[in-house]
């Protein structure tokens, strides 16, 4: 198994903007603290930085503070994995949805909340909960392709030796057979392969 400088060096990690991986980590970062204040101004006096000086006030900050940090975390781990176009669009959709979700807890909490005669509290949980659902599922997306690219068992290792450089290119038993098929006859057959494969993996 190459170590992570190697895997650095073969270019597994190319086309990933660092600014973005900051970005994604700080998300991350941001996202966990905004989760532990809220717990801390449920418990503790942290709810005098945020002028929450009732129990009602607290409870509001923290639902927004924890609201918010969840959906954070979820758009920090597909900003730090090489996560698709269409993951990190879901993951944004999903974070949006809670977001709209915090703002309804904000404005129902405590007057349209579980006791009242027009409680929000239901479509407001379910706002969030299909929120989270959405972000999760992308998340959980991510975290699997982006495993599978680091584990590809069942794959085939195509090595191809041009002008003194070796490209190494993993794809699937399948792939490989169908590409191979298609450049029949041609005179180097492996490095027909790989040129369709690469073009097909740089679409």
């Amino acid at each position: 198994m190459p170590s992570l400088s190697e895997a650095y060096d073969r270019g597994e990690w190319t086309g990933r903007d660092p600014r973005r991986v900051s970005a994604g980590a700080s998300l991350l970062v941001l996202g966990a603290l905004a989760v532990v204040s809220a717990i801390l101004v449920l418990t503790t006096g942290l709810a005098s930085l945020f002028d929450a000086t009732t129990t009602v006030e607290s409870r509001r900050v923290a639902g927004v503070l924890a609201g918010l940090g969840i959906p954070a975390m979820f758009l920090g781990v597909v900003a730090v994995l090489p996560a698709s176009r269409r993951e990190r669009l879901g993951v944004l959709v999903g974070a949006a949805v809670t977001v709209a979700g915090v703002g309804l807890f904000r404005r129902a909490y405590p007057g349209q909340w579980v006791e009242a005669a027009d409680s929000l509290a239901f479509p407001t949980a379910m706002v969030y909960f299909v929120g989270c659902s959405i972000a999760l599922w992308f998340v959980l997306s991510a975290v699997a392709s982006f495993k599978l690219r680091n584990n590809p068992q069942g794959t085939v290792r195509l090595e191809v030796t041009r002008q003194g450089e070796t490209e190494e290119i993993h794809v699937s038993r399948g792939e490989y057979r169908r590409y191979k098929r298609a450049v029949q006859g041609k005179a180097d057959n492996s490095e027909a392969v790989a040129e369709e494969l690469r073009a097909l993996h740089e679409d």
